[in-house]
């Protein structure tokens, strides 16, 4: 069997996709500044509920300046695939330190490029129904 992030493998994995959300999103809530630094594009920019854009630089200074999440529970995945791109869309629940939950609608899109595979956008979108859990 071929490696999903290899050349020679033409589309990834759903699987592969997943496992890559779900080790970004716990090095998010860990503070694992390696992995972030790894699985972010130097290009990456986040774009979050309220409408802020947060850069690559900007996104893992906050997090490495502090505790930026207390949890990151993920809903069931759709992902998108080729072989350049992979998109994953969610309905997460994140929980900060100051005690605040968002419930939102999360989207992640990955490219394969000379670093292997990187998230290059983030974006949520706030639910209404914030007292929720992901489906």
């Amino acid at each position: 069997m071929h490696d999903p992030a290899s050349p020679e493998s033409p589309v990834p994995t759903e699987e592969f996709v997943r496992t890559l959300e779900l080790r970004r999103t716990r090095a998010l809530v860990d503070r694992d500044l390696t992995t972030l630094e790894a699985l972010h594009a130097p290009d990456y920019q986040l774009i979050t509920p309220s409408g802020k854009v947060f850069s690559r630089e900007a996104y893992l200074s906050a997090i490495e300046s502090g505790p930026f999440y207390s949890g990151w529970e993920v809903g069931e995945m759709i992902i998108r695939r080729s072989p350049q791109m992979a998109i994953v869309r969610y309905k997460a629940r994140l929980c900060f330190p100051s005690g605040r939950v968002l419930v939102c609608w999360h989207t992640d899109s990955y490219e394969r490029g000379a670093q292997g595979w990187q998230a290059v956008w983030s974006q949520a979108t706030e639910l209404a129904s914030a007292g929720s859990t992901p489906e």
